[in-house]
This record gives structure tokens, sequence and C-alpha cells, in this order.
């Protein structure tokens, strides 16, 4: 069999691949962006006319992925942590419907918050909903996985979630390929019922949700991703969970003294669990995110001391797991090397030289002097970093869309001006709606949709909002007149300060659109378009 050197994204989406699906369906966010770029460079996916291009946003994708389930086809949807909030109302509906075709959720998690608003734990949001979740230990069991995900789908008829975190989606490990399966033929399911969730035939799905549970258990006991390892020394017990597996055997030399509970694959089979908290003195319970399997081994009452993990100090609250934690958890000493000299000094986050998004702060930063700061509310992208020095021009940062909904609250309660400050992708992903809320109440706001011309931040997709922004606004209702559209760039900033003061100024919902590509995607088509000519092309 072939073998090949991939990151753990990398791994998941040729297993993807080789599981024969029809579509992947994803938003762009790390840690999870490179699964859907691979598939969107692979031959595989150009010759077989697999569908991957980026949706409008996580709800979107999710939807589009159950419609291929639908026609008992394979589809894989591919998210960030905070991406599954956004996609929440068909993630937790389609766990009623349960899956015709293969349909798995690919949710990448970011402890440490390298990315991300939050550290959020996408195995709660499997317990919610009671579907199967997979996590993988390394890149070899992630390619496995993915393809066995795929089967488990479409043999309990039910999604399931496949959990990664950062440091499994972004390191390389070799990966053995395994021959590739077809897509499936179109088929519709047996049960014409099955994606109507009116009440009486929810109630009825749910009623087949729920004696699916058992089920979902004895796969974990029986299907070899978890296993139960036996060890001598029981004065301790060791639940590993996904990555944190890895982080053991590192400090053990891959022999560990004690009994392992390896776990990959949720619900926890119960029988293992038993096991061990009969046989072992005290049980660590090594979980990365949350402790939601530590803390349900506790109980609300257990004042026993036995668990031990993440709720009791042995291991950190917040933050990535890592080897030398785990280290100091168990009484080894630790695997760090030597720490960083005073003289590597840490260098926050920039635009990059030449970005467009200076000249607009700089430019707005000057239209709003007379006001004082805390009037411009920020969003999620590359432009937040409008909220550092040396600009300090943005004064919120919370979701995706926010920006425009927290701006019209703010004009709701009186606060003047209210500026709004949104990306062109994030504009489409989370922010029409909202300006149409601003359109329909008349209020007073001022948008500026910094239109770049790409997903700057995750490392420059095709933007929804391309071409569309002007036409957009005016189907949600903002007045043509007060649709201003400027370039961001020092030669013009006397005009573009002008403009942004006489909107602000306006009583009534305008869009100020700065277009100018960004600077990295501008010259990326730059250099490509310079070897298209030397070949003659």
């Amino acid at each position: 069999m072939q073998k090949l050197l991939l990151l753990g994204d990398e791994a998941i989406a040729q297993g993807a691949l080789d599981a024969g699906i029809t579509g992947v369906y994803a938003y762009p966010g790390t840690p999870s962006t490179e699964i859907t770029e691979y598939i969107q460079h692979s031959k595989k996916a150009q010759e077989e006319g697999i569908h991957c291009t980026w949706s409008a946003n996580e709800k979107t994708a999710m939807e589009a992925a159950i419609g291929v389930s639908y026609t008992g086809r394979r589809a894989l949807v591919c998210m960030k942590h905070v991406g599954l909030n956004v996609a929440a109302d068909p993630f937790t509906n389609s766990a009623i419907t349960g899956a015709n075709g293969g349909l798995v959720y690919l949710i990448a998690d970011d402890p440490s918050m390298h990315s991300s608003q939050d550290e959020q734990d996408s195995r709660a949001y499997a317990r919610f909903a009671q579907i199967p979740c997979l996590e993988p230990s390394n890149q070899q069991e992630a390619y496995d996985m993915i393809r066995y995900a795929f089967d488990l789908s479409e043999k309990l008829q039910t999604p399931v979630v496949f959990r990664v975190t950062t440091r499994m989606a972004h390191s390389r490990s070799g990966v053995e390929l395994k021959p590739a399966r077809k897509q499936n033929e179109i088929k519709l399911d047996a049960n014409p019922k099955r994606f109507i969730l009116l009440p009486a035939n929810a109630r009825v799905l749910y009623k087949e949700l729920l004696a699916k549970q058992d089920e979902f258990e004895n796969r974990a006991f029986e299907d070899g991703f978890n296993r139960y390892e036996e060890g001598s020394d029981k004065s301790l017990g060791i639940i590993a969970c996904g990555i944190g597996y890895n982080y053991l055997m590192e400090n053990f030399g891959g022999k560990c003294p004690h009994p392992v509970l390896k776990i990959s694959q949720y619900p926890m089979p119960r029988a293992w669990v038993e096991k061990m908290m009969e046989e072992c003195e005290k049980v660590l319970v090594v979980e990365e995110g949350y402790p939601i399997y530590e803390e349900l081994l506790r109980g609300y009452l257990d004042k026993s001391g036995k668990i031990r993990g993440r709720l009791d100090g042995t291991l950190p609250r917040d933050g990535e797991l890592n080897p030398n934690l785990l280290s100091k958890a168990l009484g080894l000493p630790e695997t760090c090397g030597e720490p960083i000299p005073d003289t590597v000094v840490a260098r926050p986050p920039s635009l990059c030289a030449g970005c467009p998004h200076a000249d607009t702060y700089n430019a707005l930063n000057e239209a709003m002097t007379e006001f004082g700061k805390g009037h411009v509310f920020g969003d999620i992208g590359c432009y937040t970093l409008g909220a550092l020095p040396p600009y300090n021009a943005i004064s919120s940062t919370v979701d995706m869309g926010a920006s425009i909904t927290m701006a019209k609250g703010a004009a709701d309660a009186g606060f003047r001006p209210a500026v709004a400050i949104i990306g062109d992708s994030t504009f489409t992903h989370s922010g029409m709606t909202g300006l149409l809320d601003a359109v329909n109440d008349k209020s007073s706001i001022t948008v500026i949709i910094m239109d770049n011309s790409t997903t700057g931040m995750t490392g420059g997709q095709d933007s929804a909002a391309f071409g569309k922004i002007e036409q957009i606004c005016m189907g949600l209702g903002v007045e043509k007149e007060h649709i201003r559209v400027i370039k961001p760039l020092k030669n013009f900033h006397d005009e573009n300060v002008q403009v942004m003061k006489e909107e602000i100024a306006y009583q009534g919902v305008s869009v100020i659109v700065p277009r100018r590509e960004c600077i990295q995607t501008a010259a990326r088509h730059a250099k490509a378009a310079a070897k298209a000519k030397a070949a003659g092309k």
C-alpha cells in the first residue's frame, strides 16, 4: 500500500476521499481549513466530480451535506468548534432524522485558543445530540477512523461526529493508505418520513434514536478503536482520550506500567470503565478540552477523591494538554527542553505590510476623533487586529456577524454614533441578517464592509461576497446613495475621511465599502499571472 507523510487534517481528507464521499461542505476556520483545501487540490476529487467549494457559513454547509445524505450518498462537513454553534440547528435535528448516506461532521477544536474565541469542546455537542463521536489518537488512526465513520453512519443510520484538536490537525506522520471505494449510487431512504420533522414524525424518530444508544456503546466496545491495556501497577488506572493517549505513551516509552483504557470512540464502554474503577486505587482521566468524562465519572455528589484530572488540579483546567503536563501529573521527570531565553521576545500579531485594512483604520480613526473611543464594533477576521496598537480602533469582538447587530443594539439604546466593522466574507457568513434588521428598524448605524476580495484570516479562500456586496446591500433595503465604495490607499486618505464623516452623520443605515485586494492574494495572483505569461498561456 502507498504511504504518505500527512498532517492530521490531510489524513482525514485522504481518508474521506478513499471512503467514497460525493461532497465536502465547509467554511474555513483554523484548525479545520486544510481538510477541504486538500480535497480541492486532489486529482481524485476533480476526476470524480466531488463537490468541494466553500459554503457561505457552517449552517448552510451542514444542511447541504444532509441533502447529500438524503440521496444515499456520502458527505463530509468540516468546521472549527465555534462554527458548530452556527450549525447547531441542523446538527441537533439531524440526530433525530438520522442519516441515509454516510454523514460525518468533522469538528476541529482549538484548546488554548490559538485562533479562537473560546476553548469549547465539541464532545459536549455529541453527548447533547446523543450521537457517536470519534476522536483519533494519531494520524494513521485518523485516516482509518474517518473511513470507519462513514460505514458506522450508514450501518446505524446516524450522523457521526469526528473530533480533532489543533495538535492532531497540524502535526504530521506517515500514513498507510488502503484501497479506495466508489461513491454510493443514489438511493432514497426506505422510510419516506425520515426527513420530515413534523412533531408526529419527530416523536417516533426520537424514540428510534434513544433505542440506538445501547448499540452505539456496543460499537465503542467491539469495533477496535477503544481498548483496555492491562498493567501491573494498579495504584493508578489511566483513561486516555484521543491525543492524550499519544502523550501518555510518550512519557512511558510506549509501555505504561498502569492499566490504560484508550478511548477514541464515544460513548465510553461502561464495562471497561467499571473494570478500571474496581481494580485501581486511583483513576486519572486524560482528556483534551473540557473535563466532560471526568465529571461524568465523578458524579454530582462524589467525594471519594478516586477520580483525578482537570477538576481537582492534577491537570490544568484550561489550555492544551502536552506530554510535560502529563508527566507532572504522573510524578515523572519533566520532558520539556530548556526555557526560552529572555532575549527571544514574543511578537504580537499585526496586519501585513501594505494591508488595505491599515489605511481604512487610519481614515476611520481620524473621522471618529471628535467622538472619542468606544463607538466602533468589530468582528471576526484578520481586521480584528485593529483592536491592537497602533490603531486601537475597535471596541468589541464577540462572534461572527455581531458587529452589525451590536451596533444596532447600541443605536437602539441611544448611543451615537454606532459604527460596525465587518469583512466581506464575514458579512455573507453572518452579517446580512443583522443589516436587514437595521434596515427594517431604520437604525442609525454605519456599516463598514472591508472588502479585500478573499477570506484573508484563514489563508485566502474564495469569498462568497465577491462582486456582490453593493447588490446585496441594496437588496436588503439600504438606500443606493448611502452605499459608498472607497479605495483604502494613502493617496485617498482625505477623501475617505470625508466620506466616513458624511455617512456617520447620516441618521439611518449607511454602508461604506473600502475595496482593495488582500496583499497576500494579490501577490499570489501576480505570481500566477507572470508564470502563465512566461508559459505562453
